[in-house]
């Protein structure tokens, strides 16, 4: 979208973009870009096809206050314990026009949700004219004073040619946490993926939003390397880690859907995917690595094959590392069992294998669909393409 053409854009209404980190699952969304201006990752299916482009500021300014006018009226319509009858809120829906809708059920979505986090999408809010985005992030905080936190994703390769005065002034006026997809320390798998960034810009960028005062929250994706980049994917993002020493360190185990560039490489046999056991191998490697880091890992993901990874560095560094030597230690019959109910569901965490009921279900649907531990990988590569 050229200069002019924004100025002429005209407003829609209300718009929300189609993804949002899990962690932000309870945030509104205020989207303040469309898609991405990068689009080019050989592992990611999100907005391939879509071109980018920046909304107007005063269009955003005006969802937020679209936002605003029905978050009022709810607290009007609630209960002293915040509850809202079907009754009212059909009555309140049912005076909206179709174009006003969508901006109610953002707001009522939130107020249900209590109201603490907004979410800037898509997937790099950052790029735009760093004057905009304060005036958007004070918007917001005037709207919703009560507000706690105000994230957004963000590439390094932006964050890094922001000055440290802006960025300290996106602080001072709200934003207090940024997402980033590092994916990988390894400058040979980041290459190779297009991700359009290296490791030292990485860096870079991580310390620049840690020493603005903004939380960090670094993704690493297992797996990316393939087989013949796997040690040094781990070796390298845990060094770049170890140099950032970002808030949050999430998991975010590699999948590749039919319809990314990524899968067109592993058909024609360029990039040989990791098992299940060579991934866990991997992120042993990656985890022993880290040091000297006060991260908190998160592994909030259904890609990911241990939930239970989560925990405070350095002190639950030992229990989060045996959780996968565990994993290891098993027998191939007992880690297809853990692999397959962990993708059914039935499993969070190795304990629950304790549980002889799901055991027994987990087993029967090994039987019933042939499943053994020479083809249990086949079957946990098509379940996870159905997860993205």
């Amino acid at each position: 979208m050229t200069a002019s053409s924004k100025k002429t854009e005209k407003y829609g209404g209300f718009e929300q973009g189609p993804i949002r980190p899990p962690s932000e699952a309870d945030s509104l969304l205020i989207r303040i870009t469309r898609n991405c201006p990068w689009n080019r990752c050989t592992f990611c299916p999100v907005y391939k096809g879509e071109p980018f482009s920046l909304r107007p500021a005063d269009h955003v300014i005006l969802d937020i206050d679209a936002v605003s006018r029905h978050v009022q009226s709810l607290i009007r319509m609630s209960d002293p314990a915040g509850r809202i009858s079907q009754t009212d809120m059909n009555t309140c829906l049912g005076r909206l026009s179709v174009t006003e809708r969508p901006a109610f059920a953002a707001a009522a979505n939130w107020f249900t949700a209590s109201m603490q986090s907004i979410f800037l999408q898509d997937a790099n809010s950052l790029i735009i004219k760093p004057e905009d985005l304060i005036r958007i992030l004070r918007h917001l905080t005037t709207c919703f004073p009560w507000v706690r936190r105000i994230t957004s994703y963000a590439r390094s390769h932006t964050i890094a040619k922001i000055s440290d005065d802006f960025l300290n002034a996106f602080r001072m006026a709200g934003l207090n946490r940024i997402h980033i997809g590092l994916e990988s320390g390894s400058d040979e798998v980041l290459k190779r993926v297009k991700k359009g960034v290296d490791k030292k810009t990485h860096i870079l960028a991580g310390r620049k939003v840690k020493n603005a005062g903004i939380e960090l929250s670094e993704y690493v994706m297992p797996g990316l390397g393939g087989k013949p980049l796997s040690r040094i994917h781990a070796l390298e993002t845990a060094d770049a880690l170890n140099q950032i020493n970002p808030d949050f360190i999430r998991l975010r185990t590699l999948a590749i859907p039919d319809h990314v560039e990524l899968y067109e490489e592993y058909a024609l046999g360029r990039f040989e995917k990791l098992t299940d056991v060579e991934t866990a191998e991997e992120l042993l490697l990656f985890l022993e690595t880290l040091d000297g880091v006060t991260s908190a890992v998160k592994s909030d993901h259904i890609l990911n094959l241990f939930q239970e990874i989560e925990g405070k560095l350095p002190e639950d560094k030992d229990r989060i590392i045996g959780v996968v030597r565990q994993f290891l230690g098993m027998s191939p019959r007992w880690r297809m069992l853990y692999q397959v109910g962990r993708r059914l569901g039935l499993f969070f965490r190795l304990s629950d294998m304790s549980n002889s009921q799901q055991m027994d279900r987990v087993d029967e649907i090994c039987r019933q669909n042939g499943i053994t531990p020479d083809n249990v990988d086949d079957m946990i590569f098509d379940l996870m393409k159905r997860f993205i």
